[in-house]
Protein backbone atom coordinates (compact mmCIF):
# COMPACT_ATOMS: atom_id res chain seq x y z
CA UNK A 1 0.00 0.00 0.00
CA UNK A 2 1.36 3.65 -0.76
CA UNK A 3 0.32 6.82 0.42
CA UNK A 4 0.20 9.88 -1.76
CA UNK A 5 -0.90 13.09 0.04
CA UNK A 6 -0.55 16.47 -0.34
CA UNK A 7 3.17 17.55 0.53
CA UNK A 8 2.26 20.53 2.44
CA UNK A 9 -1.02 19.49 4.60
CA UNK A 10 -1.03 23.16 6.11
CA UNK A 11 -1.60 24.92 2.46
CA UNK A 12 -4.99 25.06 0.90
CA UNK A 13 -4.64 23.85 -2.87
CA UNK A 14 -5.51 26.74 -5.13
CA UNK A 15 -8.18 24.95 -6.77
CA UNK A 16 -9.84 24.80 -3.26
CA UNK A 17 -9.81 28.50 -2.88
CA UNK A 18 -11.78 29.20 -5.93
CA UNK A 19 -14.95 27.33 -4.30
CA UNK A 20 -17.20 28.12 -1.56
CA UNK A 21 -17.24 25.89 1.23
CA UNK A 22 -14.73 23.45 -0.53
CA UNK A 23 -11.51 21.82 1.33
CA UNK A 24 -9.75 25.01 1.48
CA UNK A 25 -12.41 27.56 1.71
CA UNK A 26 -11.36 30.99 2.70
CA UNK A 27 -14.28 31.43 5.18
CA UNK A 28 -12.02 32.10 8.75
CA UNK A 29 -12.38 31.00 12.19
CA UNK A 30 -12.17 33.66 14.63
CA UNK A 31 -8.59 33.74 15.86
CA UNK A 32 -7.71 30.59 14.52
CA UNK A 33 -5.68 31.12 11.68
CA UNK A 34 -2.12 29.84 11.70
CA UNK A 35 0.26 33.31 11.55
CA UNK A 36 3.07 33.49 9.33
CA UNK A 37 6.00 31.84 11.00
CA UNK A 38 4.20 30.28 13.65
CA UNK A 39 5.03 26.21 14.30
CA UNK A 40 2.39 24.17 12.75
CA UNK A 41 -0.08 22.19 15.15
CA UNK A 42 -0.01 18.38 14.40
CA UNK A 43 -2.81 16.81 14.78
CA UNK A 44 -1.67 13.69 15.14
CA UNK A 45 -0.25 11.14 12.10
CA UNK A 46 -1.16 8.51 9.99
CA UNK A 47 1.41 5.28 9.47
CA UNK A 48 1.21 2.62 7.13
CA UNK A 49 1.77 -0.47 8.23
CA UNK A 50 3.79 -2.70 5.68
CA UNK A 51 6.71 -0.48 5.05
CA UNK A 52 9.43 -0.15 7.62
CA UNK A 53 10.83 3.68 7.70
CA UNK A 54 10.43 4.64 3.42
CA UNK A 55 9.23 3.23 0.91
CA UNK A 56 10.87 0.98 -1.27
CA UNK A 57 11.40 3.73 -4.03
CA UNK A 58 11.90 6.49 -1.44
CA UNK A 59 9.52 8.94 -0.01
CA UNK A 60 9.47 11.32 -3.01
CA UNK A 61 6.75 14.26 -3.11
CA UNK A 62 3.70 12.86 -2.40
CA UNK A 63 4.48 9.53 -1.70
CA UNK A 64 5.87 8.91 1.55
CA UNK A 65 5.24 6.23 3.88
CA UNK A 66 4.42 8.69 7.09
CA UNK A 67 2.34 12.08 7.06
CA UNK A 68 1.32 14.03 9.64
CA UNK A 69 -1.90 16.00 9.26
CA UNK A 70 -1.59 20.02 10.23
CA UNK A 71 -3.81 22.32 11.36
CA UNK A 72 -4.68 24.04 8.28
CA UNK A 73 -4.49 27.88 7.33
CA UNK A 74 -8.84 27.60 7.26
CA UNK A 75 -10.60 25.73 8.66
CA UNK A 76 -12.26 23.43 5.75
CA UNK A 77 -14.61 20.80 8.02
CA UNK A 78 -18.15 20.24 7.11
CA UNK A 79 -21.24 19.11 9.55
CA UNK A 80 -24.90 18.09 8.48
CA UNK A 81 -27.62 20.76 7.98
CA UNK A 82 -30.68 20.17 5.97
CA UNK A 83 -32.54 16.85 4.91
CA UNK A 84 -34.34 16.36 1.88
CA UNK A 85 -36.69 13.94 1.09
CA UNK A 86 -37.05 13.48 -3.09
CA UNK A 87 -38.30 11.82 -5.94
CA UNK A 88 -34.97 10.05 -7.67
CA UNK A 89 -35.44 11.42 -10.85
CA UNK A 90 -34.34 15.02 -9.21
CA UNK A 91 -31.55 13.83 -7.66
CA UNK A 92 -29.27 14.57 -10.18
CA UNK A 93 -30.20 18.41 -9.91
CA UNK A 94 -29.81 18.64 -5.92
CA UNK A 95 -26.07 17.15 -6.41
CA UNK A 96 -25.40 19.31 -8.69
CA UNK A 97 -23.97 21.66 -6.86
CA UNK A 98 -20.58 21.20 -6.77
CA UNK A 99 -20.14 24.12 -3.47
CA UNK A 100 -22.61 21.76 -1.48
CA UNK A 101 -21.31 18.48 0.61
CA UNK A 102 -24.41 16.73 0.59
CA UNK A 103 -24.96 12.78 1.43
CA UNK A 104 -27.56 10.95 -0.73
CA UNK A 105 -29.17 8.16 0.46
CA UNK A 106 -30.74 6.03 -2.50
CA UNK A 107 -33.86 4.34 -0.50
CA UNK A 108 -35.52 3.25 -3.81
CA UNK A 109 -36.38 3.73 -7.38
CA UNK A 110 -38.56 6.76 -6.54
CA UNK A 111 -37.22 8.19 -3.03
CA UNK A 112 -33.98 9.18 -1.76
CA UNK A 113 -32.61 11.25 1.21
CA UNK A 114 -30.15 14.36 0.69
CA UNK A 115 -28.38 15.50 3.62
CA UNK A 116 -27.09 18.71 3.04
CA UNK A 117 -24.00 19.53 4.75
CA UNK A 118 -22.81 23.09 5.62
CA UNK A 119 -19.04 24.95 6.85
CA UNK A 120 -17.57 23.80 10.31
CA UNK A 121 -15.48 26.60 11.16
CA UNK A 122 -14.17 24.46 13.91
CA UNK A 123 -12.59 21.47 12.00
CA UNK A 124 -10.24 20.80 9.42
CA UNK A 125 -10.98 17.59 7.21
CA UNK A 126 -8.98 15.58 5.66
CA UNK A 127 -9.78 12.76 2.72
CA UNK A 128 -8.21 9.61 2.50
CA UNK A 129 -9.03 7.17 -0.66
CA UNK A 130 -7.92 5.59 -4.16
CA UNK A 131 -8.69 8.50 -6.29
CA UNK A 132 -6.18 10.09 -7.23
CA UNK A 133 -8.43 13.07 -7.43
CA UNK A 134 -7.81 16.40 -5.47
CA UNK A 135 -9.97 16.63 -2.96
CA UNK A 136 -8.21 13.15 -1.53
CA UNK A 137 -5.92 14.27 1.00
CA UNK A 138 -3.92 10.65 0.89
CA UNK A 139 -3.66 8.23 -1.74
CA UNK A 140 -4.17 4.81 -0.60
CA UNK A 141 -2.84 1.73 -2.83
CA UNK A 142 -2.70 -1.59 -1.92
CA UNK A 143 -0.12 -3.80 -0.66
CA UNK A 144 0.49 -7.43 -0.59
CA UNK A 145 1.97 -8.91 2.52
CA UNK A 146 6.14 -8.70 2.83
CA UNK A 147 5.70 -5.49 1.73
CA UNK A 148 5.33 -5.84 -1.91
CA UNK A 149 4.00 -2.47 -3.91
CA UNK A 150 2.25 -2.44 -7.11
CA UNK A 151 3.23 0.30 -9.08
CA UNK A 152 -0.55 2.16 -10.33
CA UNK A 153 -3.48 2.13 -9.05
CA UNK A 154 -4.88 -1.75 -8.95
CA UNK A 155 -7.67 -2.57 -11.00
CA UNK A 156 -8.74 -5.22 -8.31
CA UNK A 157 -8.17 -3.00 -5.57
CA UNK A 158 -10.99 -3.54 -2.68
CA UNK A 159 -9.86 0.07 -1.37
CA UNK A 160 -12.57 2.41 -1.95
CA UNK A 161 -11.83 5.92 -4.08
CA UNK A 162 -12.80 8.15 -1.77
CA UNK A 163 -12.70 5.58 1.56
CA UNK A 164 -13.03 7.74 4.69
CA UNK A 165 -12.49 11.36 6.26
CA UNK A 166 -10.67 12.52 9.86
CA UNK A 167 -12.51 15.56 11.28
CA UNK A 168 -10.26 17.44 13.94
CA UNK A 169 -11.22 20.04 16.06
CA UNK A 170 -8.95 23.41 15.86
CA UNK A 171 -9.03 24.19 19.13
CA UNK A 172 -7.54 21.96 22.17
CA UNK A 173 -7.54 19.17 23.03
CA UNK A 174 -7.81 18.71 19.00
CA UNK A 175 -10.00 15.67 18.73
CA UNK A 176 -10.01 13.57 15.58
CA UNK A 177 -12.73 11.77 14.36
CA UNK A 178 -13.31 9.08 12.00
CA UNK A 179 -15.85 8.83 9.26
CA UNK A 180 -16.48 6.43 6.48
CA UNK A 181 -16.44 7.68 2.90
CA UNK A 182 -14.93 10.68 1.80
CA UNK A 183 -16.99 13.12 -0.28
CA UNK A 184 -16.19 12.97 -4.34
CA UNK A 185 -14.85 15.70 -7.12
CA UNK A 186 -18.68 16.78 -6.51
CA UNK A 187 -18.71 17.29 -2.88
CA UNK A 188 -20.94 14.91 -2.47
CA UNK A 189 -21.08 10.42 -1.02
CA UNK A 190 -23.63 8.63 -2.70
CA UNK A 191 -24.94 5.62 -1.21
CA UNK A 192 -26.87 3.62 -3.88
CA UNK A 193 -29.92 0.92 -3.48
CA UNK A 194 -27.88 -1.51 -2.42
CA UNK A 195 -25.45 -0.12 -0.07
CA UNK A 196 -26.03 -0.89 3.87
CA UNK A 197 -28.12 2.06 4.98
CA UNK A 198 -31.16 2.88 7.52
CA UNK A 199 -32.79 5.64 8.96
CA UNK A 200 -31.74 6.03 13.11
CA UNK A 201 -33.89 5.72 15.70
CA UNK A 202 -34.05 9.66 15.92
CA UNK A 203 -35.28 10.19 12.43
CA UNK A 204 -31.61 10.81 10.38
CA UNK A 205 -29.84 9.01 7.87
CA UNK A 206 -26.77 6.61 8.26
CA UNK A 207 -25.01 3.75 6.19
CA UNK A 208 -21.81 2.08 5.62
CA UNK A 209 -19.44 2.08 2.40
CA UNK A 210 -19.73 -1.32 0.30
CA UNK A 211 -16.59 -3.23 1.79
CA UNK A 212 -16.52 -0.97 5.14
CA UNK A 213 -13.45 1.20 7.34
CA UNK A 214 -12.43 -0.84 10.44
CA UNK A 215 -11.16 0.46 13.30
CA UNK A 216 -9.73 -0.70 16.73
CA UNK A 217 -8.70 1.36 19.86
CA UNK A 218 -6.25 -0.42 21.91
CA UNK A 219 -7.21 -1.15 25.61
CA UNK A 220 -4.30 0.72 27.82
CA UNK A 221 -3.84 3.15 25.06
CA UNK A 222 -0.56 2.48 22.76
CA UNK A 223 2.16 1.89 25.23
CA UNK A 224 3.98 -1.21 27.26
CA UNK A 225 1.32 -1.66 28.92
CA UNK A 226 -1.54 -1.96 25.72
CA UNK A 227 -3.38 -5.28 24.50
CA UNK A 228 -5.27 -5.66 21.41
CA UNK A 229 -8.65 -3.63 21.56
CA UNK A 230 -11.82 -5.14 19.46
CA UNK A 231 -12.47 -4.02 15.74
CA UNK A 232 -15.42 -2.31 15.14
CA UNK A 233 -16.84 -0.74 11.92
CA UNK A 234 -17.32 3.14 11.44
CA UNK A 235 -20.76 3.93 9.54
CA UNK A 236 -20.69 7.37 7.25
CA UNK A 237 -21.81 9.37 10.49
CA UNK A 238 -19.02 8.27 12.78
CA UNK A 239 -21.09 5.77 14.80
CA UNK A 240 -19.33 2.29 15.93
CA UNK A 241 -21.07 -1.00 14.97
CA UNK A 242 -19.91 -4.59 15.43
CA UNK A 243 -18.73 -6.19 12.66
CA UNK A 244 -20.37 -7.08 9.42
CA UNK A 245 -20.66 -11.28 8.81
CA UNK A 246 -18.44 -10.31 5.83
CA UNK A 247 -17.01 -6.89 4.72
CA UNK A 248 -19.43 -6.12 2.02
CA UNK A 249 -22.58 -7.64 3.39
CA UNK A 250 -25.82 -5.85 3.16
CA UNK A 251 -26.96 -6.20 7.19
CA UNK A 252 -25.26 -4.04 9.45
CA UNK A 253 -23.86 -5.02 12.92
CA UNK A 254 -25.02 -3.82 16.28
CA UNK A 255 -24.66 -0.42 17.36
CA UNK A 256 -22.12 -0.41 19.98
CA UNK A 257 -23.13 2.97 22.44
CA UNK A 258 -20.75 3.02 24.65
CA UNK A 259 -17.30 3.75 22.06
CA UNK A 260 -16.82 6.39 19.60
CA UNK A 261 -15.21 7.18 16.35
CA UNK A 262 -12.51 9.42 18.26
CA UNK A 263 -9.55 8.51 17.32
CA UNK A 264 -6.66 7.24 20.23
CA UNK A 265 -2.96 6.66 20.13
CA UNK A 266 -2.13 3.62 18.71
CA UNK A 267 -5.57 3.57 16.79
CA UNK A 268 -5.71 0.97 13.68
CA UNK A 269 -7.45 2.05 10.72
CA UNK A 270 -8.41 -0.56 8.29
CA UNK A 271 -9.34 0.47 4.41
CA UNK A 272 -10.10 -3.33 3.27
CA UNK A 273 -6.59 -3.65 1.76
CA UNK A 274 -4.39 -0.64 3.39
CA UNK A 275 -3.78 -0.35 7.18
CA UNK A 276 -3.13 2.72 9.01
CA UNK A 277 -2.12 3.52 12.35
CA UNK A 278 -2.96 6.73 14.16
CA UNK A 279 -0.30 8.31 16.58
CA UNK A 280 -1.06 11.50 18.45
CA UNK A 281 1.92 14.04 19.22
CA UNK A 282 1.93 13.14 22.80
CA UNK A 283 2.18 9.47 22.07
CA UNK A 284 4.85 10.27 19.46
CA UNK A 285 6.89 11.71 22.35
CA UNK A 286 6.96 8.75 24.24
CA UNK A 287 8.19 6.88 21.21
CA UNK A 288 11.74 5.56 20.47
CA UNK A 289 13.78 8.26 18.11
CA UNK A 290 15.15 7.75 15.34
CA UNK A 291 18.94 8.52 16.86
CA UNK A 292 17.74 6.47 19.67
CA UNK A 293 17.40 3.55 16.92
CA UNK A 294 20.52 4.08 15.48
CA UNK A 295 22.28 4.33 19.07
CA UNK A 296 20.55 0.66 19.95
CA UNK A 297 21.77 -0.45 16.53
CA UNK A 298 25.30 1.21 17.75
CA UNK A 299 25.35 -0.65 20.74
CA UNK A 300 24.42 -3.61 19.49
CA UNK A 301 27.23 -4.19 16.83
CA UNK A 302 29.75 -2.96 19.94
CA UNK A 303 28.73 -6.13 22.03
CA UNK A 304 30.38 -7.89 18.51
CA UNK A 305 28.23 -10.94 18.62
CA UNK A 306 29.77 -13.97 16.78
CA UNK A 307 28.71 -16.80 14.84
CA UNK A 308 28.91 -19.21 16.77
CA UNK A 309 30.02 -21.99 14.46
CA UNK A 310 32.07 -19.82 12.19
CA UNK A 311 33.14 -17.46 15.03
CA UNK A 312 32.68 -14.86 12.69
CA UNK A 313 31.64 -11.17 13.89
CA UNK A 314 28.22 -9.96 13.02
CA UNK A 315 26.83 -6.49 12.63
CA UNK A 316 23.68 -5.19 12.11
CA UNK A 317 23.65 -2.99 8.60
CA UNK A 318 23.31 1.04 8.08
CA UNK A 319 19.96 1.68 7.72
CA UNK A 320 21.16 4.01 5.09
CA UNK A 321 21.82 0.65 2.78
CA UNK A 322 18.53 0.02 2.53
CA UNK A 323 17.00 -3.44 3.00
CA UNK A 324 18.99 -5.03 -0.40
CA UNK A 325 21.04 -8.31 -0.19
CA UNK A 326 22.40 -9.32 3.10
CA UNK A 327 25.96 -8.30 3.37
CA UNK A 328 28.69 -10.38 4.49
CA UNK A 329 28.62 -9.50 8.42
CA UNK A 330 24.36 -9.65 8.64
CA UNK A 331 23.58 -11.66 11.28
CA UNK A 332 20.95 -14.96 10.14
CA UNK A 333 18.34 -15.91 12.94
CA UNK A 334 16.83 -19.35 13.28
CA UNK A 335 13.11 -18.33 13.90
CA UNK A 336 12.14 -21.59 16.11
CA UNK A 337 14.37 -21.40 18.44
CA UNK A 338 16.27 -17.72 18.34
CA UNK A 339 19.59 -18.84 17.65
CA UNK A 340 21.54 -16.29 15.69
CA UNK A 341 24.17 -17.02 13.38
CA UNK A 342 26.36 -15.95 10.41
CA UNK A 343 24.69 -17.19 7.11
CA UNK A 344 25.76 -20.42 6.32
CA UNK A 345 24.99 -23.17 3.50
CA UNK A 346 24.44 -26.02 5.36
CA UNK A 347 21.68 -27.58 7.47
CA UNK A 348 19.02 -27.55 4.73
CA UNK A 349 16.26 -29.95 4.98
CA UNK A 350 14.42 -29.78 1.64
CA UNK A 351 12.13 -32.70 1.89
CA UNK A 352 10.78 -29.75 4.60
CA UNK A 353 10.37 -26.94 2.27
CA UNK A 354 13.01 -24.66 0.73
CA UNK A 355 13.58 -22.52 3.18
CA UNK A 356 14.00 -25.08 6.39
CA UNK A 357 16.99 -25.58 8.05
CA UNK A 358 18.41 -27.18 11.03
CA UNK A 359 19.77 -25.29 13.66
CA UNK A 360 23.08 -26.58 14.55
CA UNK A 361 23.05 -26.02 18.23
CA UNK A 362 19.22 -26.87 19.34
CA UNK A 363 18.64 -28.98 16.10
CA UNK A 364 14.86 -27.85 15.41
CA UNK A 365 14.18 -27.20 12.18
CA UNK A 366 12.43 -24.01 10.47
CA UNK A 367 13.29 -20.89 8.86
CA UNK A 368 16.40 -19.21 8.50
CA UNK A 369 16.09 -15.70 7.59
CA UNK A 370 18.30 -12.35 7.75
CA UNK A 371 17.72 -9.92 10.45
CA UNK A 372 16.70 -6.43 10.15
CA UNK A 373 15.84 -3.50 12.52
CA UNK A 374 12.75 -2.17 12.68
CA UNK A 375 13.64 1.27 11.74
CA UNK A 376 9.65 2.80 11.81
CA UNK A 377 9.73 4.31 15.34
CA UNK A 378 6.22 5.05 15.64
CA UNK A 379 5.56 1.92 15.41
CA UNK A 380 7.31 0.86 18.66
CA UNK A 381 5.27 0.63 21.77
CA UNK A 382 8.70 1.19 23.68
CA UNK A 383 12.11 2.22 23.62
CA UNK A 384 13.04 -1.02 24.81
CA UNK A 385 16.31 -2.75 23.61
CA UNK A 386 16.16 -5.34 20.40
CA UNK A 387 15.33 -8.22 21.79
CA UNK A 388 13.20 -9.75 19.42
CA UNK A 389 12.42 -10.92 15.80
CA UNK A 390 8.97 -11.23 14.33
CA UNK A 391 8.74 -14.85 12.15
CA UNK A 392 9.36 -15.67 9.93
CA UNK A 393 10.41 -12.30 8.50
CA UNK A 394 13.46 -11.50 10.91
CA UNK A 395 12.30 -7.70 11.65
CA UNK A 396 14.38 -7.00 15.13
CA UNK A 397 12.37 -5.37 18.24
CA UNK A 398 11.74 -4.53 21.07
CA UNK A 399 10.15 -7.71 23.36
CA UNK A 400 6.90 -5.70 23.74
CA UNK A 401 6.46 -3.93 20.42
CA UNK A 402 6.89 -7.81 19.34
CA UNK A 403 4.53 -9.52 21.34
CA UNK A 404 1.80 -6.37 20.85
CA UNK A 405 1.81 -6.89 17.35
CA UNK A 406 2.02 -10.97 17.43
CA UNK A 407 -1.25 -10.70 19.31
CA UNK A 408 -2.70 -8.31 16.94
CA UNK A 409 -5.23 -9.62 14.58
CA UNK A 410 -4.82 -7.68 11.20
CA UNK A 411 -7.97 -7.57 8.76
CA UNK A 412 -7.65 -9.39 5.41
CA UNK A 413 -9.85 -9.93 2.48
CA UNK A 414 -13.47 -9.99 3.66
CA UNK A 415 -13.52 -11.69 6.54
CA UNK A 416 -10.21 -13.64 7.92
CA UNK A 417 -8.07 -11.92 10.45
CA UNK A 418 -4.21 -12.57 10.14
CA UNK A 419 -1.11 -11.00 12.73
CA UNK A 420 1.36 -9.61 10.98
CA UNK A 421 4.79 -7.97 11.23
CA UNK A 422 3.84 -4.09 11.28
CA UNK A 423 7.71 -3.08 9.27
CA UNK A 424 7.02 -5.47 6.08
CA UNK A 425 3.49 -6.57 6.29
CA UNK A 426 4.39 -10.49 6.21
CA UNK A 427 1.97 -12.75 7.83
CA UNK A 428 3.21 -14.06 11.36
CA UNK A 429 3.31 -17.97 11.82
CA UNK A 430 4.82 -20.07 14.94
CA UNK A 431 3.15 -20.51 18.16
CA UNK A 432 4.00 -16.52 19.60
CA UNK A 433 4.49 -14.96 16.04
CA UNK A 434 8.13 -13.42 17.64
CA UNK A 435 10.64 -15.08 18.85
CA UNK A 436 13.77 -13.95 21.39
CA UNK A 437 17.05 -13.61 20.10
CA UNK A 438 20.08 -15.49 21.42
CA UNK A 439 23.14 -13.92 19.82
CA UNK A 440 26.83 -15.35 21.80
CA UNK A 441 28.96 -12.88 22.44
CA UNK A 442 32.85 -12.75 21.88
CA UNK A 443 35.00 -15.63 22.75
CA UNK A 444 38.16 -13.29 23.96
Amino acid sequence: MVLEGNPDLGSPRTSDLQRPGSQGSCILSSGEDVQPGEEPIKYGELIVLGYNGCLSSGDKGRRRSRLALNRRPHANGVKPDVMHHISTPLISKALSNRGQHSISYTLSRSHSVIVEYTHDSDTDMFQIGRSTENMIDFVVTDTSPGGGVAEGPSPQSTISRYACRILCDRRPPYTARLYAAGFDASSNIFLGERAAKWRTPDGLMDGLTTNGVLVMHPAGGFSEDSAPGVWREISVCGNVYSLRDSRSAQQRGKLVENESNELQDGSLIDLCGATLLWRTPAGLLRAPTLKQLEAQRQEANAARPQCPVGLSTLAFPSPARGRTAPDKQQPWVYVRCGHVHGYHGWGCRRERGPQERECPLCRLVGPYVPLWLGQEAGLCLDPGPPSHAFAPCGHVCSEKTARYWAQTPLPHGTHAFHAACPFCGAWLTGELGCVRLIFQGPLD
